[in-house]
């Protein structure tokens, strides 16, 4: 869309100035805005690009992060291996694009304990341009078992992996405050579960995880081990660290927050709903902080959304958006105009498409839609999941994903397993997001 002031504009413009500088200055304010918010100030090309990371391998390459570091460059990082939780073989890799460049460097290791296997890691460039690697070390091959781990590095502009300068455990220590707080929500989450038409199966299979969610939330190893990272942590007005961060036996989110940058960590009050994990955290215009939640819970399966009036230390009632979700990861951003964006699988069973949503007014309605990836449905569809999300400086949106498909032709290795997973990156902005595909007009 072309958007000029054209003849009217232009007299409003003169009889604003010669009403006074402060009308003029105040006029101008408001047209800016209104234009700006339309996302119609400039013709904006739409820009679309993307690459693999790496070709497509047999071995599992799942959960990325990006960040834009302060020389332009990107980085990504991923786990590697022959599994998940089960494998002691997946280690941390990374990977980084040259500001500029189109093809991604090669991979390279960020974390790896030997003998264990490493996940889900997240990271983050903070106000002194430091960056921040968190991720989990697997002790016995169980989610629940998971210790949380930080490293940070000054050194890592340059082609070479970063150098770290430290290497620490994130103890995360919720104490007497998360078993109340998981006693008050149960009753309604028994009551929640009892109107459901589930059989005596499910129904059976639902009490029993909510008897030993009581049991181990006053089981102080239990809920001190397990907590891991998902999207991008926040911070809150350069001083505020806060990692959002999920258990996957309780089946809920909770915040590790610190104010000094990880000499010490206290943690927020749970969020506790019917299954909502994997946080991802903005903050609003008015100072509120809003996340939205995978949706690990019963039907409607919907992303689940949780608010806090005091910076992150209590949130409210966990209930569920118009958005729909399968269980699976989902991040939201803030761009620097004030719009929000969001990237997630849009169904309610299956992760063979991944939506690009924009908002004007801060989630309330997305009235944008645009997929990065989208499959039919059935025996070959692909999963585009678990994605992440950033804004560069030049405002260009950044995005990876784990990208696995499930072609029949696919290559296959000398084991005769096909080359079917790698981690994807593409490149957009708001006009692409605003276009109009071909064939959808």
């Amino acid at each position: 869309m072309n958007t000029t002031f054209g003849l009217p504009g232009l007299l409003a413009f003169c009889a604003a100035a010669a009403h006074g500088k402060r009308r003029f200055w105040l006029w101008l304010g408001l047209s800016l805005n209104t234009l700006i918010g339309q996302g119609a100030l400039c013709a904006e090309r739409p820009l679309y690009q993307s690459e693999l990371i790496f070709p497509l391998e047999t071995w599992h390459n799942h959960a990325s992060c990006i960040v834009e570091a302060p020389n332009g460059d990107l980085l990504a990082c991923w786990f590697h291996g022959s599994g998940e939780r089960t494998a002691d073989d997946v280690k941390i890799e990374g990977a980084r694009l040259r500001k500029g460049s189109r093809r991604w460097s090669s991979r390279f290791t960020l974390a790896d304990t030997p003998g264990f296997p490493e996940g889900n890691p997240c990271m983050f460039i903070d106000p002194a341009n430091r960056l921040w690697l968190i991720h989990t070390t697997i002790l016995a091959n169980t989610w629940e078992s998971a210790l949380l781990k930080v490293r940070i590095s000054h050194d890592y502009q340059h082609n070479a992996p970063p150098h770290w300068e430290s290497t620490d455990v994130l103890l995360v220590k919720p104490g007497s405050e998360f078993k109340t707080e998981v006693d008050r929500r149960l009753p309604e989450l028994e009551a929640g579960v009892a109107s459901l038409h589930l059989s005596d199966r499910q129904h059976q299979e639902a009490q029993n995880f909510l008897t030993a969610m009581r049991q181990h939330a006053g089981d102080k190893l239990y809920r001190r081990l397990g907590w891991m990272t998902r999207a991008h942590p926040l911070i809150l007005d350069q001083h505020r660290l806060i990692v959002p961060l999920y258990h996957d036996g309780f089946s809920c989110s909770l915040m590790a927050i610190t104010d000094d940058w990880g000499q010490t960590w206290h943690t927020s009050r749970p969020l506790i709903g019917a299954g909502n994990i994997q946080p991802s955290v903005v903050r609003r215009a008015n100072g509120l902080l809003y996340t939205l939640m995978r949706d690990n819970g019963p039907p409607p399966q919907r992303l689940q959304q949780s608010e806090s009036s005091d910076a992150g230390e209590s949130w409210s009632a966990v209930t569920d958006t118009d958005l729909p979700n399968p269980g699976s990861g989902a991040e939201i951003i803030a761009l620097k105009n004030g719009h929000w964006v969001l990237v997630g699988n849009d169904t309610e069973r299956g992760r063979y498409q991944l939506a690009v949503q924009l908002s004007f007014d801060e989630g309330r309605t997305w009235p944008w839609k645009r997929y990065l990836e989208k499959d039919a449905p059935g025996p070959e569809a692909g999963s585009y999941h678990y994605p992440s999300i950033t804004q560069a400086r030049d405002g260009t949106i950044h995005v990876s994903y784990s990208y696995h498909l499930a072609r029949r032709n696919l290559p296959h290795d000398t084991d005769g397993d096909p080359a079917a997973k790698s981690i994807k990156h593409a490149q957009i902005n708001e006009a692409w997001i605003q276009a109009i595909p071909e064939g959808q007009k």
